[in-house]
């Protein structure tokens, strides 16, 4: 089991000061483990800990695509603490809009934060779990990683390349006894769905009048989601302590029933490719 258990635990956590990711530090914090949580803004993260003891956070104002504010934070952590036992790759917002609505400029901002920033973090924080041996990351996706529905391309392409990064990550890794999982949360009650959270186009397109509806349904959804985020959270501390969840955890029962309906989708579609698979082979 990668988690110790003769000394507090350190995490290092992205996207700390809002939502899941501030959830995760509060409690983090109050079973005593050392903490050093990424945020824009490290007076906003402070403020949203009142009566929280701090002594065991640092705080690290951090620009994730900045690879070179990233080590810096990876660096500073290690000193303060001596190592990171635990990354939460949990930074990310959503964007609501169709493909053709989406900007150069929005797809690769988001690509920054969901993609880039994490493999900043990965290649500063590896190579000294690998030299110990030691060490769990766990990357934040969402049932839109392994489903999607119209409007949400640019959210779930961010988040289906991030499956893809970390099931390439957890088989290599494996040998060095690095533990690796992605949580797949479905709706949890944050401010996800709140301006501060969710991106919408510049301008819209008048063709796509469902997606228009499902935006506003979503807007005024906050305060009504399925998921609890202090659970969440609890389960995610969960499968680092415990170490022996699935690499795909997926969070809440609404995940569930898409991830169920995916796969029988995923399933139909195979078999009705069969026929016509076979005939691209070489014969004789």
């Amino acid at each position: 089991m990668n988690y110790p258990t003769d000394r507090p635990a350190t995490w290092f956590v992205t996207g700390a000061s809002r939502g899941l990711g501030l959830e995760l530090v509060t409690q983090l914090l109050q079973r005593g483990d050392n903490v050093a949580a990424t945020t824009r803004s490290k007076d906003r993260l402070i403020e949203a800990l009142p009566g929280v003891d701090t002594s065991r956070l640092l705080p690290l104002q951090v620009s994730l695509a900045d690879e070179t504010e990233v080590t810096a934070a990876v660096t500073a952590t290690q000193d303060r603490f001596g190592g990171i036992d635990v990354v939460v790759n949990n930074a990310g917002y959503g964007f609501l809009a169709a493909i053709e609505e989406v900007t150069d400029a929005e797809a690769r901002d988001m690509f920054d934060v969901q993609i880039f920033g994490v493999w900043n973090v990965l290649r500063a924080a590896l190579p000294q779990m690998r030299a110990r041996r030691s060490g769990h990351i766990i990357n934040v996706s969402s049932i839109l990683g392994l489903t999607t529905f119209p409007g949400w391309g640019l959210y779930s392409a961010g988040k289906f390349a991030l499956e893809g990064l970390t099931e390439s990550l957890a088989a290599e890794v494996v040998d060095f006894d690095i533990a690796v999982n992605l949580i797949e949360p479905g709706y949890l009650r944050t401010d996800f769905l709140r301006p501060t959270s969710l991106g919408l186009p510049e301008s819209t397109v008048d063709a796509y009048p469902a997606i228009r509806e499902m935006t506003r349904a979503h807007l005024a959804m906050p305060g009504t989601q399925l998921g609890d985020p202090v659970r969440a959270a609890a389960a995610i501390i969960t499968v680092a302590v415990q170490g022996d969840a699935p690499l795909h955890q997926l969070l809440g029962s609404d995940s569930l029933e898409f991830a169920d309906a995916r796969l029988n989708t995923l399933r139909a579609e195979f078999d009705a490719a069969k026929e016509l698979a076979v005939t691209s082979d070489h014969q004789g």
